[in-house]
């Protein structure tokens, strides 16, 4: 059996974060933890706990395979959040793009 390499979730997490168009302060306060645990957490410096997890998915109304996809054997398809799908193989400037436009129309959506 491989070793498993650690698992970093803090890309994907903010990368979410930033596809909703949530601030970290509006993130932390819809579920209950501080900014700078949200900070943390996408920094790769903390791992969050089971409880914000769980209140992250349920916020952006995603499964936990969407967030662990790369780590898991086995991710499903049908909980694939298609959004994301190769996202962190783009370019960082074609990411931010994407980005940008996605809290372009987020934005727009509420008006």
């Amino acid at each position: 059996m491989r070793k498993q390499k650690e698992i970093m979730i803090g890309d994907k997490l903010k990368a979410l974060r930033k596809s909703y168009g949530y601030t970290q302060e509006k993130l932390s306060e819809s579920i209950e933890c501080s900014t700078r645990y949200i900070g943390n957490i996408e920094q790769n410096k903390s791992k969050p706990s089971y409880e914000i997890l769980v209140k992250i998915c349920n916020l952006f109304h995603v499964g936990t395979d969407t967030i662990f996809s790369e780590y898991l054997e086995k991710a499903s398809k049908k909980n694939q959040d298609l959004g994301l799908a190769g996202f962190e193989k783009l370019k960082p400037e074609n990411q931010e793009m994407i980005l940008h436009l996605i809290e372009y129309f987020n934005r727009n959506n509420e008006e």
